[in-house]
């Protein structure tokens, strides 16, 4: 049984294989550290100083832990996620860290990338687009890409935005990326060759998956609800976790705008280019209650720009944020109308005879609805322990508002649904030095915790130094 000081130590693997490498003790003591948090499955935090060394530190401990596990846990596959918020370490991570471990480190494992949904390209959805390209895009450049789409598809590997050789406009990505609210699952003619079951197919097979914060925090909401994006994980290990409170409260709260609207009735029908999915549908009750959601959304954003108005002595500040303190501050006819238009477009995916042109109605209901759902809950302030407010925007012709909240503290919801889970996660939280030394006193039972501005609340911790090779004198606290 490999330990991580027979990887990391001097004369070791690491360094047989690179002549220059030089050991350092405090990446050793981090990865002893990592190492006892997953096998005592107790929660980690370290913050270490540049030069340390890391996603060494911590990738070796957790691909050694996937040979570890006890007998009865033979049975079960753990799995590991590795969250990070930027591009740059992830592509370090898969491209140069992870495939020298794989090198020497005489285990067996895989790692993958895991993108979001919206990234890969649906074949079934870029061929309905091509066939109603007439109706859905106005200008000849969107048909133009579209038809490029159609060839690069024919040629790519893994249909994901990232390796398309030109860049794409947003109403044409919009209308052939793969969305899980029209999805057609296994009954879809595409399903084999899809390109996001194939790669999801690669992340359930895969012992450590990487994802960025975004990912991570979409997957932990929609969980709340009894869903999920990712695969059932043992262990999360987040690096750059100093962007973690602002990741969190992003997707665990909500913003709504007068464009975002806008465009979403733009998609059902456009009046000024007689363009949409109900395009087709002239005089339809569908298309009139588009109309009313238009007028009811101006209407909206009429009212909140004149409370605003009145609530703010200055009128001529380009950028205000504005805390809401009591609920119905305005009216809303906006909600109640795109409500009535979920439920036409509803019916007519029921009605619709073919199942691509259902599962485009039942799509876009879903997502009218949740438009819908969203305003009328700020304007009520329905989400208990949260903060609202408005955001204002002015450019060169107009103010955007966007209509916001957020969990003020969003310790118990990463408590409840990420370190009390259920499927115990070491929480291993590594964020880059970038603030002064955080330092606390040895912790052994559960109490309120602040960490780089993270309220992380109920977790037990025990206090670890990491020091810089380059400097001893300084230290950082790992807990």
């Amino acid at each position: 049984m490999l330990t991580p000081h027979e990887v990391l130590g001097p004369g070791q693997l690491i360094s047989r294989r690179l002549p220059n490498y030089e050991h350092r003790t405090e990446q050793l003591d981090m990865a002893d550290a990592v190492a006892s948090a997953i096998t005592d499955k107790r929660h980690l935090v370290v913050e270490a100083g540049t030069g340390v060394g890391k996603s060494f530190a911590y990738l070796v401990p957790a691909i050694l832990s996937l040979a570890n596990q006890s007998t009865n846990e033979q049975d079960k596959k753990r799995r590991i996620i590795i969250s990070t918020h930027t591009i740059s370490l992830q592509e370090q991570l898969l491209g140069k860290d992870i495939p020298l471990l794989n090198s020497v480190i005489p285990l067996e494992f895989s790692a993958v990338l895991a993108k979001g949904r919206g990234n890969y390209l649906s074949i079934r959805r870029m061929l309905t687009a091509l066939q109603k390209s007439n109706s859905l895009f106005s200008s000849s450049e969107e048909t133009d890409q579209l038809q490029m789409v159609r060839r690069w598809e024919a040629e790519t590997s893994d249909g994901t935005k990232a390796s398309l050789n030109f860049k794409v406009l947003p109403s044409v990505w919009e209308e052939v990326q793969s969305d899980s609210g029209n999805c057609m699952g296994t009954k879809c003619a595409t399903h084999e060759k899809c390109f996001y079951f194939r790669a999801r197919r690669r992340m359930l097979n895969a012992d450590i998956i990487i994802v960025n914060h975004a990912l991570f925090f979409s997957d932990l909401a929609l969980r709340r609800v009894g869903v999920n994006l990712l695969p059932d994980y043992d262990v999360v290990i987040f690096d750059e976790a100093h962007t973690l409170e602002a990741v969190a409260s992003d997707h665990l709260g909500m913003t709504s705008t007068y464009r975002q609207v806008q465009y979403v009735l733009n998609r059902l029908y456009n009046q000024r280019t007689q363009k949409g999915l109900l395009a087709n549908q002239q005089q339809s009750a569908a298309m009139k209650l588009v109309f009313q959601a238009d007028s009811a959304n101006d209407e909206l954003f009429h009212d909140v720009d004149s409370w605003i108005r009145r609530t703010l002595d200055d009128h001529g500040s380009s950028n205000k944020t504005i805390r809401i303190h009591t609920p119905g501050i305005v009216a809303n006819p906006l909600s109640s109308k795109l409500q009535s238009l979920s439920k036409e477009l509803r019916e007519m995916g029921q009605a619709a005879k073919n199942p691509s042109e259902k599962h485009d109605f039942t799509s876009a209901a879903d997502r009218v609805a949740g438009l819908g759902g969203a305003i009328e809950l700020w304007r009520t302030q329905g989400e208990p322990d949260s903060v609202y407010w408005i955001e204002t925007a002015t450019g060169r012709r107009d103010t955007n508002y966007s209509l916001c909240y957020s969990p003020i503290d969003v310790g118990p919801h990463l408590r409840e649904h990420l370190f009390n889970n259920q499927i115990w996660p070491d929480f291993s939280m590594l964020p880059d030095f970038k603030r002064e030394a955080m330092r606390f006193n040895e912790i052994e039972e559960e109490v309120p915790v602040q960490l780089n501005g993270l309220k992380v609340t109920a977790i037990r911790v025990k206090q670890w130094r990491v020091s810089r090779p380059n400097d001893r004198r300084r230290s950082a606290l790992s807990c």
